[in-house]
């Protein structure tokens, strides 16, 4: 491991740094973000690109709940990806997990009756959705279906 330009500085200090009592510097994608954040312009580009990848996967995640398909599932995917770098994002993930959680298990404690109702009001509501959505492209489901009645 010896250097021609640096002579044997790069053996002392691998000998130094074995005798420390120091971790050593973590590995993979901790240990690169590590890497990045060691520096005022690396932390700063981070954190930019963070939240804007984040910020666009919430907005899209908002866009997408109202219609059949993973919307809560990428806005949860997006809190977690802003979670990395801001601690306002951490916090607003923890309490829509709890919030979930707490549905979860109300829902579970509910007899037959509560979760068929539930589940009428929700096909119904993406039912809606579903329409208006391609009534604005122009497509009317109805006008379609009394053609076949």
């Amino acid at each position: 491991m010896k250097n021609s330009d640096t002579g044997d500085a790069d053996v002392i200090k691998d000998e130094a740094a074995g005798r420390s009592g120091m971790p050593g510097r973590r590995r993979g994608l901790k240990g690169w973000l590590d890497g990045v954040r060691s520096t005022r312009a690396g932390a700063l580009t981070l954190k930019i690109v963070v939240g804007l990848v984040g910020a666009v996967m919430v907005v899209g995640g908002l866009v997408m709940v109202p219609f059949p398909g993973p919307g809560w599932l990428v806005v949860f995917a997006g809190l977690a990806v802003l979670a990395t770098e801001f601690h306002w994002a951490h916090k607003v993930l923890e309490f829509g997990k709890q919030t979930l959680h707490a549905w979860t298990e109300w829902y579970k404690r509910q007899g037959w009756l509560v979760r068929i109702v539930v589940l009428v009001v929700t096909v119904a509501a993406a039912g809606v959705i579903v329409y208006f959505g391609l009534l604005t492209l122009g497509i009317d489901v109805i006008e379609i279906a009394q053609r076949f009645v």
